[in-house]
């Protein structure tokens, strides 16, 4: 297994064949993604980075994360979406992601790894538990109509 940086620092699309890969494994977790997903993606991605755990030309992972300095965090490094592929899941795919993203964190001196998880995910969880993680807060959210 390796990673792919799918966007440079600078956010340019570095492989858009790789990109276009992403769209079938991401969509397990994000239905709703638009079915232009590499134009979807290009605006998320400039200011965001997108990660690839792949084998040969297969994604069996992917990250989107992002980082910014705050108040409460100093770097805060937020993952927007970790998702596995559902065929590679339970195998040390999430596990490894995870450690990658660690290692760019540490590079950015980052106090630590942030995500949100949707309350139904209940065996997601169960893995960022493993992972070592704990819940720190409450995310409350206003929905305008």
């Amino acid at each position: 297994m390796r990673f792919i940086e799918v966007f440079s620092e600078a956010g340019e699309l570095r492989n858009r064949e790789w990109l276009e890969r992403a769209a079938r494994v991401h969509r397990q977790l994000r239905p709703h993604l638009p079915a232009d997903y590499t134009s979807k993606m290009s605006r998320v991605l400039a200011d965001a980075h997108m990660a690839l755990a792949v084998d040969g030309d297969e994604v069996l992972g992917l990250a989107v994360y992002r980082w910014h300095e705050n108040t409460y965090d100093d770097v805060k490094f937020y993952i927007d979406d970790l998702i596995i592929d559902e065929a590679h899941r339970s195998v040390g795919v999430g596990h490894a992601l995870l450690e990658y993203l660690e290692s760019v964190a540490h590079g950015l001196k980052a106090s630590g790894l942030v995500l949100d998880s949707g309350m139904h995910r209940t065996r997601a969880h169960k893995f960022y538990f493993r992972e070592g993680f704990v819940i720190s807060s409450f995310n409350f959210k206003k929905t305008f109509t």
